[in-house]
């Protein structure tokens, strides 16, 4: 089974906003992505209450993991996804709005 390792980003870590954005990108995936930190449970990646259970901090490591037909281009776009500081992405869009 494909896995991937990466490190939360985001400032609030994977909570709120972040969480939410995450979520809905694994939603859209073709395949069912899990995500678990350490050795913990693998919870399913587009499930909101499943994701804020896992208490991931920013420095956290994550690994996500998925079997299937796209399972490696469902894994590095929610990597990607999590490796970019999605709080402060959203304070920028927030300004330029404002302008």
């Amino acid at each position: 089974m494909p896995e991937r390792t990466v490190t939360v980003a985001s400032r609030s870590g994977l909570h709120a906003r972040p969480a939410a954005i995450f979520v809905e990108a694994a939603a859209r995936q073709a395949t069912p992505v899990r995500i678990r930190v350490g050795d913990g449970k693998a919870v399913p990646a587009n499930s909101m209450l499943g994701v804020l259970t896992l208490g991931a901090r920013h420095g956290t490591e994550v690994t996500l993991e998925a079997d299937g037909p796209g399972a490696e281009e469902a894994l590095a776009a929610l990597a990607d996804l999590l490796s970019r500081d999605l709080d402060a992405e959203g304070e920028e869009g927030a300004a330029a709005g404002a302008a």
